[in-house]
């Protein structure tokens, strides 16, 4: 398996990138959903710059060494939200779909438990590996190679409080 690094600025170019193509393509959408933790950064700012109400279901379902190990899902027995009910059009954003499953049962979920709200929902990815179940609608990056993404936060997931203390403080800017 090959491995793709992100910078920072590739990544929020990327969120912004896959803002520009859901744009095009001309579909109304009032409710953004990203899957926590891997969506969350991604919805997050698609809710900014789209002004929708951002609710969040989190899922799990990578860990182990360095948190590359596949196992299975865990997902969140309710959504978080700020309206009093769900969007009838979602617009469900992750960071990348690698197997699908997670984004498959996502999609199953959303209808078992919000069915009755919904009328329709389109998903959205930065990164769409070839080995995904599922093709999302809107996806910045096909990998045919299906490589390890390595994304500029990961450095935190092998980083404890304790660490963080002994690092140096940075200078504050003057005023």
């Amino acid at each position: 398996m090959s491995d793709l690094y992100v910078s920072w600025s590739d990544y929020h170019r990327n969120i912004e990138q896959l803002a520009v193509k859901i744009y095009q393509s001309n579909w109304q959408f009032n409710q953004i959903l990203c899957l926590a933790k891997g969506g969350l950064r991604v919805g997050d700012i698609l809710a900014r710059i789209y002004d929708l109400p951002l609710a969040i279901l989190s899922t799990s379902s990578y860990g182990g060494v360095n948190n590359q190990v596949r196992g299975s899902i865990t997902i969140s027995r309710d959504l978080t939200m700020t309206t009093a009910n769900l969007g009838s059009h979602i617009l469900l954003v992750d960071d990348l779909v690698d197997s699908g499953v997670t984004l498959k049962k996502a999609l199953t979920w959303l209808d078992r438990k919000y069915g009755f709200y919904v009328e329709e929902v389109r998903t959205a990815v930065l990164w769409y590996k070839a080995c995904s179940v599922i093709a999302p609608d809107y996806y910045v990056d096909y990998l045919p190679d299906n490589p390890w993404i390595h994304q500029p936060f990961e450095p935190y997931e092998k980083m404890s409080p304790a660490e963080l203390a002994t690092l140096p403080e940075k200078p504050t800017p003057a005023s």
